[in-house]
């Protein structure tokens, strides 16, 4: 290595040094991973809103959000039929009946939240079926519906039928209970 003067003066002596300095070596940053997120999902938003019809709504958007966007709800809906606080997921079909009206004689698809929920052999997808849904099974009332639905939205879906014992309050004795009637696909 060279040592120059900046005075433009020969300095007095030019010193080699024996040896190379370590050079600093830029930090690269970590790349984080990133999970790819749809950034918009599209529902279907039936019944008793003041306009019906499909919605793209941001990604996380909840329930309420949807609604807002439709308009708000008709003078005659009956809002204790919907969990105004859900999140949306892409493709779900809701329906908000009018009160005193019973979903029951509607097509299945219709009378939930979310799609598939109902699998065509008649069991009830546990990642995808609304309390009410769920209140259906064998064993499980309103507190295990908001369990089973709280861990799915804390942990995500299910991958297999018995990994629903991993919810607090299901236990094996209500599980063997309804094992043939769920199902995660």
């Amino acid at each position: 290595m060279l040592v120059y003067s900046l005075t433009g003066e020969e300095p007095a002596a030019v010193t080699e040094v024996p040896f190379d300095l370590p050079q600093a070596e830029s930090p690269q940053p970590e790349q984080p991973q990133v999970e790819l997120i749809p950034e918009m999902v599209m529902i279907d938003l039936k019944g008793q809103v003041a306009a019906p019809g499909v919605y793209e709504l941001p990604a996380g958007s909840r329930m309420t959000d949807a609604i807002d966007a439709a308009g708000g709800l008709l003078k005659d809906a009956e809002s204790r039929a919907i969990n105004l606080a859900m999140k949306l997921q892409d493709e779900m079909t809701v329906y908000i009946p009018k009160v005193g009206e019973e979903t029951v004689d509607l097509p299945k698809v219709e009378a939930v939240s979310t799609p598939g929920a109902v699998a065509s052999e008649g069991l009830i997808n546990i990642n995808t079926a609304t309390a009410a849904d769920l209140e259906q099974l064998p064993g499980i009332g309103p507190s295990k519906a908001a369990a089973i639905i709280a861990h799915r939205e804390e942990n995500g879906d299910f991958p297999a039928v018995e990994s629903l014992t991993d919810v607090t309050g299901i236990g094996d004795k209500t599980f063997e209970a309804l094992k043939d009637s769920i199902t995660t696909k």
